[in-house]
């Protein structure tokens, strides 16, 4: 599969990362043969979250792939850490125990890329800092960064960790797409203007921060997705015009549209489907044209002012 920079990094990933939220769903034969799938369309990129399953899920994809220092050396795991029952947090002790328990659950003496789950309210970036340290000189976390953040809460952990962030994990979607809208509606008077993220998809690439898109066919939080939904039928009549001429699936054409902005993006897919997975792989080789591009971003009932 084609790989992008991972930030300033110098990791070169898949373009296309495989989220293993919903892993818990497969029997453990299913779960190795997704596994496996994944690893034969070239996506290696698995993500990873301390919280999905209660932890489970991170055992799951262990056992699933067979997990040895061998294999270990085929993968680029990440995982998150930060939420707990009822709260966040962003102590070094949490940061610290959480990232041992993740190392502990999938058989691995590192993580590629370690990730601060949603943002905490007491966040210490003193203590953030510290923790990072321990786990870099300990070899435990090789690359760092965060999810859900916005411009000043980056910034703000930037000015204590000496370690660059290079990832930032969002929500975003041809049908959620405010993170793209408000830089459109510039300087109206019109809903679609209101930034609710400051400005984070034009801070993370003047920063080289990777983002990747979570929920990526999702129409809402957790709503429901837009594919075939019969709430966007404009949307899919583009998609499924779209994918006849490509020879490919409405999956593949919705999740190229991210893929086509200039801001390299690394979408999270988190199908459990080897089928699914490999349409959605296949976006990987499409380049949209701008006229394609935007006709989708009308489609879905965005405006143009």
């Amino acid at each position: 599969m084609r790989t992008i920079q991972l930030g300033s990094s110098g990791l070169q990933v898949p373009v296309v990362g495989v989220g293993c939220m919903r892993i818990k769903t497969l029997s453990p034969a299913e779960a190795e043969a997704f596994v496996q799938a994944a690893l034969a369309l070239g996506a290696n990129f698995f993500d990873h979250a301390d919280i999905y399953g209660g932890g489970v899920c991170e055992e799951i994809f262990a056992q699933a792939v067979h997990m040895s220092p061998a294999v270990r050396e085929t993968l680029i795991l990440q995982s998150k850490v930060g939420i707990r029952e009822g709260m966040y947090d962003f102590s070094k002790e949490h940061i610290l125990s959480a990232v041992d328990g993740c190392l502990a659950r999938l058989k691995t003496d590192y993580l590629d890329v370690l990730l601060l789950h949603r943002p905490d309210a007491l966040v210490e970036p003193e203590e953030v800092a510290q923790a990072f340290d321990v786990l870099e000189a300990a070899g435990k976390v090789r690359y760092f960064g965060v999810s859900n953040q916005k411009p000043m809460q980056i910034a703000l952990l930037q000015k204590y960790v000496r370690q660059p962030l290079h990832a930032n994990q969002l929500q975003l979607s041809i049908a959620h797409a405010n993170m793209i809208s408000n830089g459109i509606h510039v300087n109206t008077e019109e809903d679609a203007a209101l930034d609710r993220d400051g400005s984070v998809l034009d801070y993370c690439r003047l920063h080289d921060i990777t983002i990747q898109p979570w929920s990526p066919f999702q129409h809402g939080f957790f709503s429901g997705v837009f594919l075939n939904n019969p709430e966007f039928p404009e949307l899919n009549a583009c998609l499924d015009q779209l994918a006849r001429q490509y020879e490919v699936s409405g999956t593949s054409i919705a999740l190229a549209w991210l893929l086509r902005h200039p801001a390299k993006m690394q979408p999270i897919v988190g199908t459990m489907n080897p089928a699914r997975l490999k349409e959605c792989v296949q976006a990987a080789e499409i380049h949209l044209s701008r006229e394609e591009w935007y006709s989708i971003y009308r489609a879905a009932g965005h405006t143009l002012p």
